[in-house]
């Protein structure tokens, strides 16, 4: 009786996600940043087109898709200058177009899995965010095995598991054409295989494409592979697993940065000071007052604005209660203290914490206290 009330919720949650992926499909906002990997797409699939036609194109099309998309936005103050008309410059100007792409060729595993859905028959801006609504299905199903795993509880896995599929931050990046849901999929498939296959090399091969995708991860996998060299022996780790798993994911990281035409100062002062409406040909100069200036204005408020704060209050009242001494076990601490370390100095780096951007993080925070509310083990255990 008990096993086929499983296989009904199991088929009823199965036919949630088919229903979820076409709302989603049918609602997708259409974010700007669309045009970016449109325009990347079509560069890479025609390489002899001219800018011109490239941007006529990319912007034929979605005015089709979504009329006034790239009208100027004169409803809110401006974060950067110019952000306003920044979009709408772009849509009148393939010069700037051009350059433009280059701030969004640094995530080439999502450009090239952009390029599959086009090769496969897909409209430009329907592949572009394809990638989103897949990935949210797939993350929702690796959440299913993570839990049934832990909880050896079919019902209550497909229970939080439906509460993860309406998590605002998953559910909105699911609606924007953007790396975040993909990368957030590599980000725990790369633990999936770490923590319950134990397989090492896999682990590493998701973790280079999640870095391929979002490079910033790199600062998340640097002191995570931190934590595994000074417990490597509890994790059950060699040196020179580690040594080359670690090389493997540098060098992904320094493949992004060596095609990587635009400066980080540059890439700041875009998104936080100046619109930068030519960042190759003539960039502006970095002004490191107002970068700190920025920062100083916007800690508490970006903090305040996510849910790493609440989340904290969780993490500090279910790890205490369960590993009360840290004397005997360092392990969650020292994670959950990377993951905040590493979102901190994210922020130094790109001063935001969009909510969509943070899913990674805020999953593998959620998914860990789980864990050792459930199992009351060290993180990293393997799990039988």
């Amino acid at each position: 009786m008990v096993k086929r009330f499983d296989i009904l919720l199991k088929i009823f949650f199965s036919v949630y996600l088919c229903i979820m992926s076409y709302y989603l499909y049918t609602h997708q906002y259409y974010n700007v940043d669309m045009e970016a990997y449109m325009g990347l797409l079509y560069k890479t699939e025609y390489p002899d087109m001219k800018i011109e036609d490239n941007h006529q194109k990319v912007f034929t099309e979605l005015n089709e898709k979504r009329p006034g998309m790239f009208e100027s936005d004169l409803s809110h103050e401006e974060t950067a200058k110019g952000e306003n008309t920044y979009y709408k410059t772009i849509s009148e100007n393939p010069k700037i177009f051009e350059e433009e792409l280059q701030l969004f060729s640094v995530k080439p595993f999502y450009n090239f899995t952009n390029l599959l859905f086009f090769k496969a028959g897909f409209e430009a801006s329907t592949s572009t965010f394809l990638i989103s609504i897949l990935s949210y299905v797939l993350i929702l199903g690796f959440i299913f095995l993570f839990l049934s795993k832990i909880l050896k509880n079919h019902s209550l896995a497909i229970f939080l598991t439906f509460l993860f599929s309406i998590f605002k931050p998953l559910l909105e990046s699911a609606r924007h054409a953007s790396p975040d849901t993909l990368s957030c999929l590599l980000l725990l498939v790369s633990f999936y295989f770490f923590l319950v296959k134990r397989s090492f090399f896999v682990a590493t091969f998701f973790a280079m494409l999640c870095i391929l995708t979002r490079p910033e991860y790199f600062i998340f996998y640097s002191f995570l592979y931190a934590l595994i060299f000074i417990k490597r022996k509890k994790f059950n780790v060699k040196n020179f697993e580690l040594t080359f798993s670690f090389l493997y994911l540098f060098l992904s990281f320094g493949l992004v940065q060596y095609f990587n035409q635009i400066s980080w100062s540059v890439l700041f002062m875009n998104q936080f000071t100046k619109v930068q409406l030519y960042p190759i040909s003539n960039p502006d100069h970095f002004n490191f007052q107002e970068y700190l200036g920025y920062i100083k204005s916007k800690l508490l408020f970006e903090f305040n604005s996510s849910y790493f704060l609440l989340l904290l209050i969780f993490v500090v009242i279910i790890v205490y209660h369960q590993f009360p001494q840290i004397k005997k076990n360092r392990i969650p601490y020292l994670f959950f203290g990377v993951i905040y370390l590493s979102v901190f100095i994210r922020f130094l780096v790109f001063p935001t914490l969009v909510n969509r951007m943070m899913i990674g993080f805020y999953l593998l925070i959620i998914l860990g206290l789980i864990y050792i509310q459930s199992s009351k083990e060290d993180l990293f255990k393997k799990l039988s």
